[in-house]
């Protein structure tokens, strides 16, 4: 059994001539949650979409449960346990939440069925009350719920989460962190990128900080809790 779920070292990556990772080292464990902080445009979803194969990494590797998957397609990826809830939500507008939440449904990597459409709509009451209804037709936080619910779908061991409540109304915002804690014990692994740090750090066993595309911070939740002035020097505004 590999160490880490995801291991990536040494990434560099591009968007054309403009150098946006800078050997960046990341490895998540299995169960484990890791919130991925910095100012905007610091390289956090350059860094998820690299790890997905979303964005190809210009050199360095990345594995997953131990297999190297640096220049793999990102279904692959996706199909070893990997799920994302990108920034944009990426629902299907034109299909109700029930067809949005089956037409992902999926065994887990391991075969595992943990997550069903009962389970889901459990999680996400809103959902269940919705469940006719298009997904056009959600609110912002409906449709976060959606998002998330789809990617539980796929029995992930690990769920990527960009922008977790951007946008959000704060009632709305404290739903959906409390729907992560519940997650995170069901023993999901997870990576959590919010511009809410607090809450962010509170979700999470550990945290890394970008700036310009290189990690200059990485240590326990608690630590960082612990040392105010780092917040103040790499994530105030």
């Amino acid at each position: 059994m590999a160490d880490f779920l995801v291991e990536a070292r040494g990434l560099h990556a591009y968007y054309g001539a403009s150098h946006i990772l800078h050997s960046v080292d990341i490895a998540i464990g299995r169960g484990e949650s890791v919130g991925l902080m910095g100012r905007n445009g610091m390289g956090k979803t350059t860094l998820l979409k690299t790890l997905l194969g979303l964005v190809r990494a210009r050199s360095g590797e990345v594995k997953v449960k131990g297999v190297p998957v640096t220049h793999a397609p990102t279904h692959r990826i996706a199909c070893m346990g990997i799920a994302y809830v990108p920034e944009n939500r990426g629902i299907f507008p034109n299909l109700t939440v029930r067809e949005n939440l089956v037409m992902a449904a999926r065994e887990g990597a391991d075969g595992r069925r943990d997550w069903d459409l009962e389970r889901a709509l459990a999680t996400f009451p809103r959902l269940a009350e919705r469940i006719a209804h298009m997904g056009g037709q959600l609110s912002g936080g409906e449709q976060q719920m959606l998002t998330i619910g789809r990617a539980l779908m796929t029995n992930p061991d690990l769920l990527i989460l960009d922008e977790a409540t951007e946008g959000l109304a704060p009632k709305i915002a404290r739903e959906i962190w409390q729907i992560l804690r519940r997650i995170r014990e069901s023993g999901i692994a997870a990576v959590i990128v919010d511009k809410n740090f607090a809450a962010v750090n509170a979700a999470t066993d550990r945290n890394l900080i970008l700036v310009k595309g290189e990690v200059v911070y990485q240590g326990a939740a608690s630590d960082l809790r612990a040392k105010p002035e780092i917040h103040r020097r790499y994530l105030g505004v």
